[in-house]
């Protein structure tokens, strides 16, 4: 009998039993070697595509059509229940593993420059201009669901998705910029607006929810607001502190020498999740903290570290987050093909991205009214960049996170409803918008200057950089808005001046002019 048991052992043990172990081991490591082959052919195929100057396919598009590709083939093959079991994502993934290293190479990678000199139309752009576009997309798409055009859903949690969809994504326009050469301005504004706006939608995203889910009425607005104050200032202060307590650990530690530069290092990888899990932990937005943990390490606590630790940062965190945001790109392929989507509300897709079209255009050219009211002649936004910050706008891995997370926070249908919509967003924006930017850029005349102009750490300063003067006629009835805005003009050459007297010199071991003698003094001596 011991011999017969034996045997039914060994016959029975290659076939282990659904479910088992081992079956769960091996279709893991099937699921990572087919994302490990897609991210290799994802980046073979940007490679080869950028050498080759193909813009009208750019990186970002390239790895969603690899996705879509592969689910389709799924889907012809019957094996979609297969790869869904392999991959095994869930949006948790996204917002601890995915996003948190996006964001921070996003607030990581600003050069202080471009930022500070324009720093009043950023936040201007990115603040009151996402507010903007959410209370228009919202707005547009509950009075499109009265008027039958579209699905109906309620007002607030039309608010959520016209949040969720106001978090813009310009890498793809961003990367062609980077190759054909744009004004340094245009750059600054683009990118400084895509990294601060994730961090207000996340904010308008969360409030609205809350608000849904407590029912607030009118009466009780003013908690709303005071709810919305306290999860974006209660991050931004998070996100500060540990920036800050970074460069003083960095400055004081003495840990930039030879046998603690692996201990440098490590310290300052820990430092980002360190932030966002410390927001998390409070009920406050990860994201939004680590964004600024971002820039405030880059800006003082990078500086304080040895050389050799400075390159291995900034190259890691590039790595990082480019293998994260290309593996987001492609899984929005594969979930788009083989998805369970309400495809039956098309026109909530069609008029949807018309709304936020139009919702764009009322961030941009509202605020850049304004931000023009108070800069000099020299300093105006000429209209064909702001044509461009409008084209910009694409849609990528915030708004397909946050929409994930909306099928969990809305009932009967409607998040999964708002969730095809923004994956169709996606889709198209990339492809179509990202395809075209090349074009776009050509007819609008932006191309070919990027390092033609030098940079003033002051929005108010004298010394041109790059914006051509349009004819302006101010009247009176302008002079009190412009009176208001000058005030928090002056406010940001203010912050400026701090920067440079106080904070720079507290922070960090070597000023930004030393450091700037040092690099001149360098390339006399080669």
């Amino acid at each position: 009998m011991g011999m017969e048991e034996e045997a039914q052992i060994m016959l029975i043990s290659p076939a282990e039993p659904k479910g088992s172990p081992v079956k769960d081991q091996q279709a893991a490591g099937v699921g990572i070697l087919l994302q490990i082959m897609m991210l290799v052919l994802s980046f073979v195929l940007g490679h080869v595509l950028r050498r080759h100057r193909v813009y009208f396919l750019p990186e970002a598009s390239a790895s969603l059509l690899i996705g879509l590709i592969v689910g389709g083939l799924a889907n012809i093959s019957n094996t979609e229940t297969n790869i869904r079991a392999w991959f095994n994502f869930h949006e948790e993934f996204f917002f601890l593993f995915l996003l948190p290293p996006i964001i921070f190479q996003s607030g990581f990678s600003l050069s202080p420059k471009p930022f500070f000199s324009n720093f009043g139309a950023i936040v201007t752009f990115a603040i009151l201009g996402t507010f903007i576009a959410s209370v228009v997309t919202g707005g547009l798409v509950y009075l499109g669901g009265l008027m039958f055009l579209m699905y109906r859903l309620p007002f607030v949690e039309c608010l959520m998705f016209g949040a969720l969809i106001s978090a813009t994504d310009p890498v793809t326009v961003l990367s062609i910029f980077q190759e054909l050469g744009t004004d340094v301005n245009l750059y600054a504004l683009v990118f400084g607006e895509s990294v601060l706006n994730d961090a207000m939608a996340i904010s308008l995203y969360r409030t609205m929810s809350l608000v849904r889910s407590h029912a607030y009425s009118g009466k009780n607005f003013f908690f709303v607001i005071v709810r919305f104050l306290e999860t974006f200032v209660g991050s931004l202060s998070a996100g500060l502190g540990v920036g800050f307590t970074s460069a003083l650990l960095f400055k004081y530690a003495g840990l930039d020498i030879d046998n603690l530069q692996n201990l440098e290092c490590c310290l300052f990888v820990l430092f980002p999740y360190f932030s966002y899990m410390l927001a998390e932990g409070f009920g406050l937005s990860g994201i939004v903290s680590i964004l600024f943990t971002g820039m405030v390490m880059k800006h003082y606590t990078y500086s304080n570290l040895s050389e050799s630790s400075q390159q291995f940062v900034a190259e890691f965190f590039h790595l990082i987050s480019s293998l994260a945001e290309t593996f987001i790109f492609i899984y929005m392929g594969l979930d788009i093909a083989m998805e369970q989507h309400s495809w039956s509300h098309v026109g909530f897709i069609f008029f949807s991205i018309l709304f936020i079209g139009v919702a764009r255009a009322a961030n941009v050219f509202s605020c850049a009214y304004l931000v023009n009211l108070v800069r000099p002649a020299h300093r105006k936004i000429p209209s064909n960049h702001q044509k461009a910050l409008w084209y910009s706008g694409l849609r990528g891995a915030m708004a397909f996170a946050l929409a994930l997370q909306s099928i969990h926070d809305l009932p009967d249908g409607h998040g999964q409803t708002i969730f095809t919509a923004t994956t169709a967003i996606v889709v198209l924006t990339v492809l179509l918008i990202g395809g075209s930017t090349g074009t776009m850029l050509e007819a609008l005349q932006v191309v070919g200057d990027s390092d033609d102009h030098e940079y003033s750490l002051t929005e108010n300063s004298d010394v041109s950089n790059g914006y051509i003067a349009p004819d302006s006629d101010e009247g009176s009835s302008r002079s009190r808005i412009k009176m208001k805005l000058r005030e928090f003009h002056e406010s940001t050459a203010s912050f400026t001046a701090l920067n440079r007297n106080y904070l720079t010199p507290f922070f960090k071991s070597r000023s930004g002019d030393d450091e700037e003698n040092d690099n001149r003094a360098r390339i006399r001596g080669s």
